[in-house]
């Protein structure tokens, strides 16, 4: 059943319009009668059946409100150092799919890009509908928060996560054994840090270690930049999301 986000409160009835009413009746070739879910993006789905479709509108009505099944237990943030080209694209979108809630782009000493703040406004814009795709694909029942590009300090000072994960290209403590004494202690956010395509500097590890983050390794291999962060998210998500 096709899932999709509605901007507007959910009542016994909704109208949906612009590129939802388009995908439903163009791409989708959906006809009075058949069903599809709208989720309010705060945690709660809603089982509607399609009345009528006009040209620029598809009016459904609404049977049931539910929870959405498919977020996860564990609230999940991601700080990714700021990588070249177009490879947060790839991040936030296969972020998304897994279950972070949260992104944070952090200018880390080593990163290459440096934005201005027009063009950090429209690549954020193009990363949150990236984000809302990917959300609704997946079924989530929120959309992930994309945050605007801050430096690295200032990024983490604001942290708001219980704990905090710092994947070292240097190597670290086991991320399994991190893992499980999150999960004996109940743990309910988790944020990761993960840097640059050239890493970290030293002063970066000591600064995270100091705000009581623990630092940890993803393996014998290093990883690229967009690479780290799927494989961190879906082995916190694999020992938490239970």
């Amino acid at each position: 059943m096709p899932k999709f986000f509605l901007e507007q409160p959910v009542g016994e009835t909704a109208v949906l319009t612009g590129e939802t009413a388009a995908h439903i009746a163009k791409s989708l070739r959906m006809k009075a009668g058949e069903e599809v879910v709208l989720c309010d993006g705060k945690g709660y789905d809603y089982g509607c059946i399609i009345e009528k479709i006009t040209k620029d509108e598809v009016f459904v009505r609404c049977a049931f409100k539910t929870p959405s099944a498919s977020e996860a237990v564990i609230w999940v943030e991601l700080y990714q150092g700021l990588p070249k080209g177009d490879k947060l694209s790839d991040v936030v979108r296969k972020c998304t799919e897994l279950g972070v809630s949260a992104f944070h782009p952090v200018l880390m000493h080593r990163s290459v890009a440096k934005p201005n703040a027009k063009t950090a406004a429209k690549k954020v814009e193009r990363l949150a509908k990236i984000a809302r795709e990917a959300a609704a694909q997946s079924r989530r029942g929120i959309i992930p928060q994309v945050f605007a590009p801050e430096d690295y300090k200032s990024a983490l000072q604001k942290n708001p996560c219980d704990k905090t994960i710092l994947f070292y290209e240097n190597g670290g403590e086991s991320l399994q054994n991190i893992l499980r004494q999150y999960a004996a202690e109940q743990v309910k956010s988790v944020a990761l840090i993960i840097g640059p395509e050239g890493g970290f500097e030293p002063e970066e590890v000591e600064y995270a270690r100091s705000l009581g983050a623990q630092v940890a390794t993803l393996g014998k291999r290093i990883l690229r930049t967009e690479t780290a962060p799927v494989a961190a998210s879906a082995a916190v998500f694999y020992e938490l999301d239970k």
